[in-house]
Parts: C-alpha cells; sequence; structure tokens
C-alpha cells in the first residue's frame, strides 16, 4: 500500500518479533508485540546478570526502577526525571497513590471518578471510600467524549480530597484535557491522580506541564514491556516529601541495609516502592521504553493519527451501512490510539475475526471491538485488510453460530 511505502517509522516493524503467516494484530492496546531487543535483554538478565554473576548483580540492579522510571519520563510523560518509578502493578500503584492523596487532605470526604472509568479504578476507590468513610462520587460523562471540565466542575467542591480519571478511555478511545481538568481539580484544593494505561506510549503526554499529581500506569501494551510487566508510578517533585504511601516496605526505607526499628522513609520517588523490584520485569520495560524514544513519541503520535483516521474513513464507507456504529471520537485530537465499533453481537463477530478472519482485535461488554492501531508496528495494508476481513465477516452472517456466551477472556 502507497501509505506504507512512505510511512516515517516503517523501518521499526522489522525490529519486532513478527512472523511473516502471523494473523493482523490490532490489540496492542491490550498486549503490545515483543521487540526483538527484549529477548536479548532478558537473556541478559538472566544467563549474565543473574546465573554469572548472582547476588553481586544487586549494585546494578538496585537502582534500576528508577532509572528506568526516568527513562520513562524523560521521553514518554514529559516529566522531569526524579519523579517517576516502575513498580508493582498498576492496581497496587493506583491505590497507594490514591491512599497517600487522601491522607493528605484531612477533612475532606469525597473522592470523585468516571462512572465508566476502568474497573480496577473504580474498585480499589471503591474499597478506599468504604474503609474510611468517604463519598465515592462517579460522574457521567458522554460516552464518547469522556471526562468533560464542564461536566466535572458541578462535582467538585471544599468536600473533594482526590479526583481520579483516566486520559484515554478504554471503551472509546476518547482523550480527556489534562491540563484543564487539572486546573479545574486545584481550584477546588483537591489532588488528581491520572489512569495513564491506554495513553503512554501511544500519546505525547505532559505532566510537568500540567501540573499532574499523581500518576500511574502499565508496562505491557503500548510499552511492550511483556504480560503482567511491572508498572508504574509518578508523583510530582512537589509532593514526594509530603505524601506517605501505606505499603511501607524495605525498598522505600531510608539506609535500607542498616535494618533498624521503626520506618523512615526515602526522602525521593523511590519511598514509593515496596519490596523488592522484578528485575526480569523492569529490564523487559527498560527494553520497550528504549525503543519508543528512540523512534519518538511525536512520530509514534502522527502515525497513530493516520491510522486510527485511515480506519475511520473505511467504517464510514463498508461498515457503517451495515449496522456497526463507530465508538470512538471523530476528532483526531480527541482520541488516542484505537477505534471502538458497537454492535449488538460484536462479541461473536469478535470471535469470528479472530478463529477465521485472522484478524487479532478484542471486545469489551456489553457491545464494543476495539482496534488498536499501534504505531511502530501497525501498518496501513493491514488496517485496510482487516476492515475488509470484517465486512466479509459481518456480512456473511457466520457469526451468528457462535455461543453468545463469553469466554473468561475477551
Amino acid at each position: 500500500m502507497a501509505l506504507d511505502t512512505v510511512d516515517p517509522i516503517a523501518w521499526a516493524r522489522p525490529l519486532f518479533q513478527i512472523d511473516d503467516d502471523a494473523p493482523i494484530y490490532l490489540d496492542g492496546n491490550s498486549l503490545g508485540m515483543l521487540p526483538r531487543r527484549s529477548l536479548e535483554r532478558v537473556t541478559e538478565v538472566v544467563t549474565e546478570e543473574w546465573g554469572r554473576r548472582l547476588v553481586r548483580s544487586w549494585g546494578s540492579w538496585v537502582d534500576l526502577p528508577t532509572d528506568v522510571g526516568d527513562l520513562l519520563a524523560t521521553h514518554l510523560l514529559g516529566a522531569a526525571p526524579g519523579q517517576t518509578v516502575v513498580s508493582d502493578a498498576t492496581t497496587v500503584n493506583l491505590y497507594k497513590l490514591a491512599s497517600a492523596a487522601l491522607d493528605a487532605r484531612p477533612g475532606r470526604s469525597v473522592v470523585v471518578s468516571d462512572r465508566a472509568n476502568f474497573p480496577t479504578d473504580r474498585y480499589l476507590l471503591q474499597g478506599l471510600a468504604q474503609a474510611r468513610g468517604m463519598e465515592l462520587r462517579l460522574v457521567d460523562f458522554p460516552d464518547l467524549g469522556g471526562p468533560d471540565p464542564s461536566l466535572l466542575r458541578p462535582h467538585l467542591g471544599t468536600e473533594t480530597a482526590l479526583v481520579s480519571l483516566s486520559h484515554v478511555d478504554y471503551r472509546s478511545g476518547a482523550l480527556a484535557d489534562m491540563g484543564a481538568i487539572n486546573e479545574l481539580i486545584h481550584a477546588s484544593g483537591a489532588l488528581s491522580l491520572w489512569d495513564l494505561c491506554h495513553s503512554v506510549g501511544a500519546v505525547p503526554i505532559e505532566l510537568d506541564r500540567t501540573e499532574t499529581d499523581l500518576a500511574a500506569g502499565c508496562t505491557y501494551k503500548y510499552l511492550n514491556g511483556g504480560p503482567g510487566s511491572p508498572a508504574f508510578l509518578y508523583v510530582r517533585q512537589e509532593l514526594q516529601r509530603s505524601l506517605r504511601q501505606p505499603i511501607w516496605g524495605w525498598f522505600g526505607q531510608a539506609d535500607q541495609f542498616a535494618m533498624g526499628q521503626g520506618y523512615n522513609p526515602l526522602p525521593s520517588i523511590a519511598r514509593f516502592q515496596t519490596g523488592s523490584p522484578s528485575i526480569v520485569g523492569i529490564a523487559l520495560v527498560e527494553a520497550g521504553t528504549g525503543l519508543l524514544a528512540e523512534i519518538g513519541i511525536e512520530a509514534i503520535r502522527a502515525k497513530s493519527l493516520e491510522l486510527t483516521s485511515f480506519l475511520i474513513d473505511l467504517y464510514d464507507s463498508w461498515l457503517a451501512p451495515l449496522g456497526l456504529e463507530l465508538a470512538t471520537p471523530r476528532d483526531p485530537a480527541r482520541r488516542g490510539s484505537q477505534v471502538c465499533l458497537r454492535h449488538p453481537d460484536a462479541y461473536r463477530i469478535c470471535r469470528v475475526l479472530v478463529s477465521e478472519a485472522a484478524v487479532i482485535a478484542d471486545f469489551r461488554a456489553p457491545d464494543r471491538l476495539r482496534f488498536g492501531c499501534a504505531a511502530p508496528t501497525t501498518r496501513f495494508v493491514d488496517v485496510y485488510d482487516a476492515m475488509l476481513r470484517l465486512r466479509k465477516v459481518v456480512q456473511g452472517g457466520q457469526y451468528m453460530s457462535i455461543d453468545p456466551e463469553p469466554e473468561q477472556v475477551t
């Protein structure tokens, strides 16, 4: 396809492990592809650093969580060094940050989030609010719009302690105006906590410029860190000494190897660590992040917008007449790097796409097909062929024979 011949980052695709006969992969918003350099890096960690140097490698391993955090911050988060650390899972990091934020706003009784926010975010906020006797206030935003400052404003006040939202909506791909929302939150005296899982590595993020207080995200989607790879968290420099996270572990302790009595947290971002870090996992995050840093987030964003716009054009021509509904903002500036389509039989259509049409997308209840366009690995011909096959599946109606009861993983 002509668009692929002029793609300025086409050179990046061969740096990933992609078989010649591989299915079309449009699910990088769930799990990114494997960078070839990750195989080399994990071999080095396992055979050399662990296998030969054994415990002596902790001399270099001990700073890996903050070193890779700085790599992320510099190239993908729009943040100065010393504010980001790679540790734990996204849910754990969000819990640590939310709990610390609530402690920092005594006397305030309300936590605000999005009713359509990712489930893990809502669940942990619900648990915190219930344990503390606080109100969890869930705001209803438009299906395609994501968090809207004008709709958020009436829910903020002197009783608000924390506002926790997602930068990109996992269902629609809608991109929130982080700067405008942070300004509203700060005007109420509350703290902001952003979930970056569906934006980091796909969308330019400016945590420092937008005066974000707290953020967390995963590394196995657009960062290509591998299944279950460690997450990261960000704490604005000015807040680090005043916030104390609830899970007191020895990797957050000052003078760690003194083995002393009492907990005295480090004065730096490292205080938000807990136990021993996952070295192999963090090394994979380092490899994936380093590759994206070489490609450049602006170049990634430019191509992802072209890919998603191209997909929407094909939807208009081929799929809208078949009853599918666009569930992603048309305005390129208002969307991340995925396109969602709605259909009453979306689950069954997705099953047939994967099993018979060799197109890997995913389904989100109750009626959404999600197509993630990870710019470093997705070609325009992939988008074209995937939509052509989707049209044939819907026209042919063979999906009607699929059991409508969803499997455990969708």
